[in-house]
C-alpha cells in the first residue's frame, strides 16, 4: 500500500502549498482519487505515471502536472524509488487570470485541457527556491506568495515550453524513454542502450524525442539530473561528491551545467536559498 507524507508549507487567502512525498510502493494503478479543487503539481524527485481515463502521462521534474477539480485519476510507479512533488493550489479567480484561455477547458470551473505541460529550467529553480525557503523558514509570507505566482506565470505563460504535436504512438515511445532515464538517473546511458530498451533504432528515437519534447534526448536527461541536484543541495557540503553521484564527470562539469541552466553556481544557489 502506497503511503504519502504531506507537509503544509504555506496556506494563505491566495495560495496553498504542500510538499508531498510518496514511497512509490504501488507499482500498479492505485484506487481512483478525485481532487476537490484544481492543483498544479511540480514533481522534483522521482517519477510516476498519472492515468486519466485511457490516457496517461509521465510525471517528472521537467513537467507541471494538472490535477483538475472533480476529475478522477489513478497513479502508478513503474520505476522504484517513489516521488516527491510541490503541490500548489491557487484561488480559482486568480488561477483563471494566470492561465491562458487556450489552455483551459470550456467549463465553469478552472480545468486544464492537457494532463501536463513542460517547464523550463528557470521554472525548476523557482520550485526549488520556494520549497527550500519555506522548509527552512527563511522567507516572508508576502515574498512566498509573490514567488508562487511568478512560478505559475513562468510555467503557464508565454515563456512556457510547448510540446510539439505528436502522434499517440510517438508519445508512448517517448514516455517509455523517460521511464528508462528516470530508472537510473546517474547512469551514463548510450543512445543504443536506450533505443534497445524501448525497441526502436537510435535514429528513430532521437527524431521522435525531439519532435515530442522539443529538446534533444541528452538535454532532457541533463535537466533531470540538474533538477535532482536542486533537491539535494541542502544535504551536501561536498559539491564534487554530489556531481559525481548524479553522473557528471567532474565538479567543473557539474558547476558549468548548473550555471548554464539556472544562471548561478550550485554554491551560489545554496547561499541564495539559505542552505549554507
Amino acid at each position: 500500500m502506497t503511503e504519502l507524507a504531506i507537509q503544509d508549507l504555506l496556506d494563505t487567502q491566495t495560495v496553498a502549498i504542500r510538499d508531498v512525498v510518496c514511497d512509490g510502493k504501488c507499482r500498479h494503478k492505485s484506487a481512483e482519487e478525485c481532487p476537490n479543487s484544481t492543483y498544479l503539481v511540480f514533481p522534483y524527485r522521482g517519477v510516476y505515471l498519472r492515468h486519466l481515463g485511457s490516457s496517461e502521462a509521465v510525471a517528472e521534474a521537467n513537467q507541471v502536472v494538472f490535477f483538475n477539480q472533480r476529475e478522477g485519476y489513478r497513479i502508478s510507479h513503474p520505476v522504484q524509488g517513489g516521488d516527491a512533488c510541490l503541490s500548489i493550489s491557487v484561488r480559482e479567480e486568480l488561477l483563471r487570470e494566470l492561465a491562458p484561455k487556450e489552455q483551459l477547458q470550456d467549463n465553469h470551473a478552472v480545468m486544464f485541457r492537457k494532463q501536463r505541460w513542460q517547464i523550463d529550467p528557470r521554472a525548476q529553480v523557482l520550485v526549488a527556491l520556494l520549497r527550500h525557503s519555506l522548509l527552512n523558514n527563511s522567507i516572508e509570507m508576502l515574498e512566498a506568495e509573490t514567488l508562487t505566482l511568478t512560478l505559475i506565470r513562468r510555467a503557464l505563460g508565454e515563456r512556457a515550453v510547448n510540446a510539439t504535436r505528436a502522434t499517440y504512438g510517438r508519445q508512448k515511445l517517448v514516455d517509455r524513454a523517460k521511464l528508462v532515464l528516470s530508472s537510473e538517473l546517474s547512469r551514463r546511458w548510450t543512445l543504443a542502450e536506450i533505443a534497445a530498451e524501448v525497441g526502436v533504432s537510435p535514429v528513430y528515437l532521437t527524431q521522435a524525442f525531439a519532435q515530442v519534447e522539443g529538446v534533444p534526448l541528452y538535454r532532457y536527461q541533463l535537466r533531470l539530473r540538474l533538477a535532482r541536484a536542486l533537491d539535494l543541495l541542502g544535504s551536501y557540503d561536498d559539491l564534487s561528491a554530489l556531481g559525481l553521484e548524479l553522473g557528471f564527470s567532474s565538479h567543473s562539469h557539474f558547476t558549468a551545467a548548473f550555471r548554464q541552466a539556472y544562471g548561478r553556481t550550485p554554491a551560489q544557489f545554496q547561499r541564495s536559498a539559505n542552505l549554507r
